[in-house]
C-alpha cells in the first residue's frame, strides 16, 4: 500500500494503542460500509433525485436485501462478535443499559451494546419493509418488478404512502445511530468508527467475551449465497406471471399512419374515452386544422381502437392521472395537472430545441412513448 494512503487511513482510523483484539471481521465491515453506500444512494435518489434517478434508486434497493441476506448467513454461522447470539435482542438488557447511562456507569462492550443490538435488528427490519413497500409500489404504479402481476394501481399507491414514512423513519434511526456511536465513543474513550474500519479495539479495559462459538465460514457463505439465489429465483418466477392493466404494446397501424402523418401518434392511455370521442367527433376543427379522414370506415376503426384502449383500460400511474383533465382545456394533454407537475422543472428552452420540437412531442424524450408505458428509465432528453 502506498505510504500516503497508509498515512491517510491511520489518520482516519488510528489503531488502538497497546494490545488490541480483533472484534469485527472483514465480512461485517464490508457489509456495514456497503450498506452505508447502498442506503446513501437510495436516500439521495429517493428524496432529491426525482423520477430520472429511479434506475439508480432501484439498483440500491436491490443491493440492500442482498447485503442483509449475506449478513444473516454470517450472523448465524460466523464467529465472535459477528454472530447474532453475541448480541441478542433484549428489552431487559437495553433498559439496564439506559439505567447505567443515567447513573453515570459504564460497562464496556467490545461488540454491540444492548441498545446497539436493538438498533441493528430494527434497522434491518425497517430496511426490508422499505424494500418490500417500494417493490409493491413499483408494481402497482409502473407494472414493474416481481409483484407486477399481483398488485393493482390502487394498492400500489396506498403502499407507496407507507414507503415514504418508512424512509423518513430510517433517516431518524440513522441519526440516532450516529448520535449513539458518538455518545458511546465519547463515554468510553473509544473510536468506534475506526474499529469498524480496521476491525480492532484495545484489549484494555477487559470486556465480557462473546459466546464460544466455532465459526463456519463455508457454511456462512453457502447459507448467505443460497438465500440470495433462492430469493432471485422467486423474484424471477414472480416476474414471469401474467400482467394485466398494461397499455397496448403497439399502436394500431391505421391510427399510427393517419395521425402520425402530422404529429406524434399518442398512446390511447393518455386520455379517457370521452376525450377521444370528442376529438374524433370534430376532426374538421382539430386544434386549428382540418384532420378529416374522409373514409367513414377508417374513421370508425380508429375511434373504436382509441376508445377500447383508453385510459380507463390501463392500470398504471400514467393512465390514472391522465383521467384527470383540465376543465378549462380537457382536450390537451399538456394542459393536465399531472403533465405540468411532471414537467414543471424542465426549462422552456428545452422544449424549444430542434430535437425536441415542442411540448407535445412525447417521443422526443420518452423512448417508449408509443407503447404508453412512459417508464422513468426510458427518459432521454436530447442535448
Amino acid at each position: 500500500m502506498p505510504p500516503f494512503l497508509r498515512n491517510l487511513i491511520d489518520r482516519i482510523a488510528p489503531m488502538p494503542r497497546g494490545d488490541s483484539v480483533r472484534v469485527w471481521p472483514w465480512t461485517v465491515r464490508a457489509f456495514h460500509w456497503s450498506l452505508v453506500l447502498a442506503v446513501g444512494v437510495a436516500a439521495v435518489t429517493g428524496f432529491v433525485g426525482g423520477m430520472s434517478a429511479l434506475t439508480l434508486h432501484l439498483v440500491a434497493g436491490i443491493a440492500i436485501p442482498v447485503l442483509i441476506l449475506l449478513r444473516i448467513g454470517v450472523g448465524l454461522f460466523g464467529g465472535g462478535y459477528a454472530r447474532f447470539d453475541s448480541f441478542p435482542p433484549s428489552k431487559h438488557a437495553a433498559l439496564e443499559h439506559l439505567e447505567d447511562i443515567r447513573g453515570g456507569r459504564h460497562e464496556r462492550h467490545l461488540g454491540h451494546n444492548p441498545l446497539g443490538a436493538l438498533m441493528v435488528y430494527a434497522m434491518m427490519a425497517v430496511l426490508l419493509l422499505i424494500v418490500l413497500t417500494g417493490t409493491a409500489a413499483l408494481a402497482g404504479m409502473f407494472k414493474q418488478g416481481p409483484f407486477r402481476g399481483f398488485i393493482g394501481f390502487n394498492a400500489g399507491w396506498l403502499i407507496y404512502g407507507l414507503h415514504q414514512p418508512l424512509a423518513w423513519l430510517l433517516v431518524m434511526m440513522v441519526a440516532a445511530h450516529l448520535w449513539g456511536v458518538w455518545f458511546e465513543g465519547t463515554r468510553g474513550h473509544e473510536n468506534l468508527v475506526a474499529a469498524m474500519i480496521h476491525g480492532r479495539k484495545a484489549a484494555e479495559p477487559p470486556a465480557p467475551p462473546p459466546p464460544a462459538r466455532r465459526a463456519h465460514p463455508l457454511l456462512a457463505a453457502a447459507s448467505g449465497i443460497g438465500a440470495v439465489a433462492v430469493a432471485t429465483l422467486l423474484v424471477y418466477r414472480a416476474s414471469t406471471a401474467p400482467v394485466g392493466g398494461l397499455p397496448p404494446a403497439k399502436l394500431d397501424p391505421a391510427y399510427a399512419e393517419q395521425c402520425g402523418a402530422c404529429h406524434t401518434p399518442y398512446s390511447p392511455v393518455l386520455a379517457p374515452a370521452a376525450v377521444w370521442r370528442q376529438l374524433m367527433g370534430d376532426l374538421r376543427h382539430h386544434f386549428g386544422e382540418d384532420a378529416s379522414l374522409g373514409d367513414p370506415r377508417l374513421h370508425q376503426r380508429i375511434l373504436d381502437y382509441l376508445v377500447a384502449n383508453s385510459a380507463e383500460h390501463s392500470d398504471t400511474l400514467l393512465s390514472h392521472r391522465m383521467m384527470q383533465r383540465n376543465p378549462a382545456d380537457p382536450m390537451r394533454i399538456t394542459a393536465t395537472r399531472f403533465w405540468r407537475f411532471m414537467h414543471g422543472g424542465i426549462p422552456a428552452r428545452v422544449f424549444a430545441r430542434k430535437k425536441v420540437g415542442g411540448r407535445g412531442n412525447c417521443s422526443a424524450c420518452h423512448q417508449d412513448a408509443r407503447s404508453g408505458r412512459f417508464l422513468p428509465e426510458n427518459i432521454h432528453i436530447p442535448d
